[in-house]
């Protein structure tokens, strides 16, 4: 067992909800980001712009016509396992070799590719973390055993993977749209709270495809947590706080929530207030990728997925045109009820003697 232990650690390879659940899970979001969202904001730039270069088909795969944004976008599995890779600290040849084994796994967990891609690529990392440089023959041993792993692990894996977690998503928003005061209520907390947490709320709606009401709830949940914090810390931390928290992240402010955490009390409330409001008064729904659904107001990625979506269903017909109401229900859900509700809160909170000035500055 000592000499496992030596190994593991020699070969760094620590099996631990950290380095899987948070270090990876957020990697994965990061790799989604720089090519599913990153592609779709292209084509959405490109056809809402008319911009030629970037709506026009600049290759053709097999029948299978691609523009600008949408080469990104068909890079997200390899994307998403190199990012895991480089959080995992896989040597270069594993690193290169996940590139494959990304692909192989997104594709065969169809709709549910992002978690396929997370449990297959973590496994073959460690493997080829094991092998590397363990032989004079390195070049031809790592990549075999990482692409190996991979393909096998893939073809095993990530059907049923990726079929679970498009039920389970499926399931989350046909429960919200049977119960959306309710549904509204728990899918905003519980993603905002992930968005805040050192874990990745992007990955997770990613992985689980959710989309519509149940995106729209997330979104709002997110964006309390993002806008809310950002407005009420705006006292400590001036314009530069209210950046880096409100279109940047709001876990800055875990530390302080480890310190008091009290402080989160109002922007979870506000996502309870929020998350219902968009899912039953405003039926806001989240129809572009899933994995914008957690990004809340992160580089406006949630606004821009909301757009996406209401420009595909109009194209699609199953909406009408976007309307005044549809632009006042964004910016109401996202920015103005976060920014009012929260410190409205924290007030409370600060008189109740819960909370006091300085809580909420970031080092």
């Amino acid at each position: 067992m000592n000499r496992l232990q030596a190994f593991l650690r020699r070969k760094d390879i620590e099996i631990s909800l950290r380095r899987y659940g948070i270090d990876a899970l957020g990697a994965m979001a990061q790799g989604l980001f720089c090519s599913l969202l990153i592609g779709t904001i292209i084509d959405t730039l490109g056809t809402q712009l008319q911009i030629d270069f970037l709506t026009q088909s600049l290759v053709s795969v097999r029948g299978v016509s691609y523009t600008v944004g949408g080469l990104a976008a068909a890079m997200s599995g390899p994307a998403m396992a190199v990012a895991i890779g480089y959080a995992l600290r896989c040597p270069p040849l594993v690193l290169f070799s996940l590139i494959t084994v990304g692909f192989s796994s997104n594709a065969l967990g169809g709709a549910g590719g992002p978690l396929a891609v997370l449990f297959v690529a973590i496994a073959a990392s460690e493997a080829g973390k094991a092998v590397s440089r363990e032989t004079r023959i390195d070049i031809l041993v790592t990549p075999l055993v990482t692409i190996g792993t991979g393909l096998l692990l893939s073809a095993w894996w990530a059907p049923a993977l990726g079929s679970a977690a498009m039920k389970l998503g499926t399931l989350i928003m046909w429960a919200t749209n049977l119960q959306p005061f309710v549904m509204g209520v728990l899918i905003s907390m519980l993603v905002g709270i992930a968005l805040t947490l050192p874990i990745s709320s992007a990955a997770i709606c990613a992985a689980l495809g959710l989309t519509g009401l149940a995106g729209g709830a997330a979104v709002a949940g997110c964006c309390a947590q993002m806008v809310g914090f950002a407005a009420m810390s705006f006292p400590e931390n001036r314009w530069s706080g209210l950046i880096s928290q409100g279109i940047g992240t709001s876990m800055l402010q875990m530390g302080n929530i480890v310190k008091n955490p009290r402080i989160w009390i109002a922007p979870i409330v506000t996502s309870a207030i929020t998350g219902p409001l968009a899912t039953c008064f405003f039926r806001l729904e989240m129809n572009g990728p899933a994995v914008s659904s957690g990004m809340g107001t992160c580089g406006l990625v949630g606004q821009i997925g909301v757009y996406t979506g209401w420009v595909r269903d109009v194209a699609a017909g199953v909406r009408g045109p976007i309307t005044a109401f549809d632009w006042t229900a964004l910016a109401t859900i996202c920015f103005i009820l976060p920014a009012v509700l929260c410190p409205l809160i924290n007030i409370v909170l600060m008189r109740m003697g819960w909370v006091k000035r300085g809580d909420m500055t970031l080092k």
